[in-house]
Order: C-alpha cells, then structure tokens, then sequence
C-alpha cells in the first residue's frame, strides 16, 4: 500500500493517519556482512555463521542498526511526497530493539504519521513506526522517525 500526496498542504491533512504496511524483505546473511564491512562491525554474531550457531540467538542476527536503516526504504514504500524540492532524515525521537533479527527472517515497517508541523521553508514530520519479524511475537523495532521536506 502507497500513499501519494502532492505538496505540503496534501501532506498535512494526512496528519494522524495510518500508513499500512510495507512488503516484507528478507535479511539475507550478505547484507548483514556488507553492513558490517561499510560500518566495521563485525562482531561474530553477526558475520560468523558457525561460532553464531552455538551463540545466545542459534544463528546470526542483524545489527540493530542495519535493521534501523532499512526503515527509509521500507518507508519510501507507504509514502511518496511529490511536489517539494528536498526530503532529509532529520532524526529519531526514541528507538528500541525489542527482538534480534536472525538471518533469513523477513521483516516490514507498519507506520503511522504522528504529526506533521510547520518549519521554516517547509514540514517535518514524525512517523512512528514498527519494524515487524514474521512470525515473530516481539517486534525488531519501535521507533519514532523526523524527517522534513522543503518546498
């Protein structure tokens, strides 16, 4: 399911609406190990499959951050603004990890537009969003996104 809206004004009547929810993705074992080689996290947890095996979780999990960064395009999935010339990340209000994500789970995004309010030259908006596992009875993460799109 996709929302699009044209400009600021579209965008705010969404105000306080559920957006659904993405597809679902796989988090295969290479993008948990290229996430490792661009951000040098390479815990064994992560990027060693057999020492993972016999670890906490039976087999590798994500990093959390790698499961944080695939909000945007889980995201760009529920929402398409048109009509402003700039979208930027402005930041998170809160983030937690509530379940490791193993590799070969699916995961998507359920969100919500919690607010949106009025910036110089533009909105910022805040999602609240779920990062859910298929299958899995705790979500990956609960989060509060920012983001702000010019005019």
């Amino acid at each position: 399911m996709s929302v699009t809206v044209n400009g600021l004004d579209e965008l705010k009547k969404l105000a306080g609406s559920d957006l659904g929810s993405s597809d679902w993705i796989e988090v295969t074992q290479d993008r948990i190990d290229t996430f490792a080689d661009a951000t040098g996290d390479h815990q064994w947890i992560h990027v060693d499959p057999e020492r993972a095996a016999e670890g906490p979780f039976g087999a590798p999990i994500a990093h959390g951050y790698l499961t944080l960064s695939l909000f945007i395009p889980l995201f760009t999935e529920l929402l398409d603004v048109q009509g402003v010339t700039t979208k930027v990340n402005y930041g998170l209000n809160k983030v937690r990890f509530p379940s490791p994500v193993k590799v070969g789970s699916r995961i998507r995004l359920t969100a919500r537009l919690a607010e949106v309010e009025d910036v110089p030259g533009g909105v910022q908006i805040a999602v609240d969003g779920t990062i859910e596992i298929e299958g899995g009875t705790k979500p990956a993460a609960v989060l509060q996104s920012l983001s702000r799109f010019y005019v």
